[in-house]
């Protein structure tokens, strides 16, 4: 890899952005490639989104010859708002799938190191926290207070990004009530679609470590499918 190249990569990967060096294997040719920011659709293209998608490198052919495709994507993150029974769930299994965790809530009785040992904990407002975390594409957020003063301003300000996956817990009743406040908010229709509610796929689950299983089941669809299952 000339140093150009390399110089680009390891700026694309500190701004965190989705990247394939496809490197043409007959004449050793690289280029790097940015496939989730053009709306270009075409073999090689099509196959890197895949690649990144499911975080594996892959070979395509193509007119030129075989072209590998090596994938560096930034880490997967997982923003949890309340401290909750579910969270104390959630947050061990979305570890173990690779993601990092934060806990959000300002309630300190909630967010505290007895409830949530080793687990990165935030105690500013959602939306302050979210601010300066800045989330990406390869980020998710899920919540879970059943509070509106926290799970709106945290919705809100994950609808300003382009996370993967927005999830909220609550009824349907609850979703309804949820859309008007964000309507009033100047979210569109569209807006609120990105939002899974009520969150998690629909397995009969009762408790909270079921609860906390539907969530992660419906993280990975997303992530790996990238499709809806209730639209």
């Amino acid at each position: 890899m000339d140093l150009a190249l390399l110089e680009e990569l390891q700026r694309a990967k500190a701004e965190k952005r989705q990247v394939v060096l496809a490197t043409n294997l007959t004449n050793g040719h690289s280029k790097l490639m940015y496939p989730f920011e053009i709306k270009e659709e075409n073999n090689i293209i099509n196959a890197a989104r895949s690649a990144l998608q499911m975080d594996r490198p892959q070979e395509v052919e193509t007119d030129e010859g075989p072209v590998f495709l090596n994938i560096f994507n930034p880490p997967l993150r997982l923003f949890v708002v309340g401290a909750v029974h579910i969270a104390q769930k959630l947050v061990p299994m979305a570890a173990a799938a690779g993601y990092d965790v934060t806990v959000i809530d300002p309630r300190r009785s909630f967010a505290s190191d007895l409830r949530f040992p080793d687990v990165a904990l935030d105690t500013r407002w959602p939306d302050e926290a979210l601010s300066d975390l800045a989330p990406d594409r390869r980020s998710a957020l899920v919540t879970l207070t059943h509070d509106a003063k926290l799970d709106d301003p945290a919705l809100q300000a994950a609808l300003r990004t382009d996370m993967f996956y927005i999830g909220a817990l609550g009824s349907t009743r609850t979703r309804a009530k949820r859309e008007d406040r964000l309507t009033e908010a100047g979210f569109s229709k569209t807006d609120m679609d990105r939002i899974h509610g009520p969150v998690g796929l629909d397995i009969g689950a009762r408790n909270p470590a079921e609860i906390a299983i539907s969530i992660m089941a419906e993280l990975t669809l997303i992530l790996r499918k990238g499709a809806r299952h209730d639209l």
